[in-house]
């Protein structure tokens, strides 16, 4: 029973693998293949092939730009989340105040909200501030992080006390004991909510749009998503798989590369 069930899983896993490669696999021929449809919809690999979809998609889209747009708004988002993610996660699992509990509850349920709920009062809130239509815009409604909050509150309460404890009778004040003790004790929770905020704000479509309004502040989904409609309006589906190819090659690189060191930051921070 037990070999049957492993066989079992594993044509499952095979199964989903395959749906999950062959989108993949179809955008990698395509875009190799300067054919016209429907030639470029065959998975075939048959030739000629070339880089000459990849060399028209560079050309014809402001990528160097969208590419620096996005580094800079998943970056600076990213800079901030890991102060105010540790602040929040060392004061709910360390400090005892009134009502600890009862906020900390209030912080999973806003990942219960559906995102497209906050468009409007965020926007009318990025006007107040002057920050529409500017990369901060984009940026400051991820500042705080209701599952990293939560994601560090567990990664702290898993650290002994006895470090801190050591800490504190050499004199380290509250922010150095999180800077040099605690920290460098919950990287792999770390490393996977970095993964994760990365990920995310990398694939964010829907409030990039919304958010901005100029060509020059787009960053590489919403400047796609301009880029495909001249591209399929002229059926050009292997310059369209070239552009995709790159906005889905940063994360797809990096994924292969520290593939082992994902798994088991995963793994260490208790994410199953």
């Amino acid at each position: 029973m037990r070999t049957r069930g492993r066989i079992i899983a594993l044509l499952a896993a095979s199964a989903a693998a395959l749906i999950w490669v062959v989108p993949f696999a179809w955008m990698a021929v395509a875009s190799l293949r300067p054919g016209v449809p429907p030639d470029i919809a065959s998975l075939t690999p048959s030739g000629p092939f070339g880089l000459g979809n990849f060399v028209e998609a560079w050309t014809s889209g402001s990528f160097p730009l969208w590419y620096l747009n996005t580094f800079l708004m998943c970056g600076g988002i990213l800079a901030v989340q890991l102060v105010t993610i540790s602040m929040a996660g060392y004061a709910f699992a360390r400090l005892d105040f009134p009502g600890r509990d009862v906020v900390f509850s209030l912080f999973p349920l806003q990942l219960l909200l559906i995102p497209p709920l906050l468009i409007v009062p965020n926007l009318q809130t990025l006007v107040s501030l002057h920050l529409y239509d500017r990369l901060p815009g984009i940026m400051a409604p991820y500042f705080a992080s209701a599952f990293g909050v939560f994601l560090m509150r567990q990664t702290f309460r898993a650290i002994p006390k006895d470090f801190e404890e050591a800490a504190m009778l050499d004199g380290a004040s509250i922010p150095v004991l999180i800077r040099h003790v605690l920290l460098p004790l919950a990287r792999p929770g770390l490393v996977a909510f970095a993964i994760v905020s990365l990920t995310a704000h990398w694939n964010e479509f829907l409030w990039p749009l919304m958010a901005v309004s100029s060509p020059q502040n787009q960053v590489l989904t919403v400047g796609l998503s301009t880029f495909t409609s001249g591209a399929e309006a002229g059926s050009d589906w292997g310059v369209v798989a070239a552009g995709t190819f790159f906005v889905a090659a940063p994360l797809l690189i990096l994924f292969l590369v520290f593939q082992r060191r994902f798994i088991s930051s995963f793994v260490s921070s208790g994410i199953k």
